[in-house]
């Protein structure tokens, strides 16, 4: 991955965040964007906060990009 494209999914995940922040309300603005878009993060930080089965949080994860 080129660094543009890497600077380029860190700003198309600044415009998720929000949606990030519906779906996923136990998280933070901050914790979301810490992640800068990364599904393993984001997967590992949505399995810790609501206590669910890695499999389900990369499922939960990967439905969100799929619609976004």
């Amino acid at each position: 991955m080129s660094l543009f494209s890497v600077e380029e999914t860190k700003d198309k995940w600044k415009q998720q965040v929000g949606k990030a922040k519906l779906v996923w309300g136990k998280l933070t603005e901050d914790e979301l964007l810490a992640t800068e878009g990364r599904q393993e993060k984001l997967a590992g930080l949505v399995q810790e906060r609501y206590a669910v089965t890695r499999d389900e949080a990369e499922k939960q994860v990967k439905e969100f990009f799929s619609k976004n």
